[in-house]
């Protein structure tokens, strides 16, 4: 299931670069998923549904959330269009992409913090 929505490549060369800030990482992009989903639920327009949905699908493919980001353009083209039955369902996608990836991120935090505290033990 990894593969399909988490891109394991890079993850580990977020890791790799990030070291012990990877949890840090992990946390901010949970935190501004769940902003930017807030905002897409609430945009009233195709302007600001555009820049969510771009600003949304670039930090989701920074962080390899592959499907996310996927969705995340599918929504910015479609805004562009104004396709607005296109855009509720897609927005609903989102959210249940996600909801499935955000647990899957967390085992990475988890097993990043857990690597952290193995190395240098407290």
């Amino acid at each position: 299931m990894t593969d399909k929505h988490l891109d394991p490549g890079v993850l580990s060369a977020l890791r790799e670069v990030m070291e012990d800030e990877f949890s840090t990482l992990v946390e901010t992009f949970l935190a501004d998923c769940e902003e930017r989903l807030q905002q897409l639920t609430a945009a009233g327009d195709a302007t600001r549904i555009l820049e969510t949905a771009h600003s949304f699908k670039g930090s989701s493919s920074n962080m390899g959330a592959i499907r996310l980001a996927e969705l995340c353009h599918d929504l910015e083209q479609q805004a562009k269009e104004r396709n607005f039955c296109a855009i509720e369902t897609l927005v609903a996608e989102i959210a249940r992409e996600f909801a499935l990836v955000r647990p899957l991120y967390e085992e990475e935090r988890q097993r990043s913090l857990s690597a952290i505290a193995t190395v240098r033990p407290y």
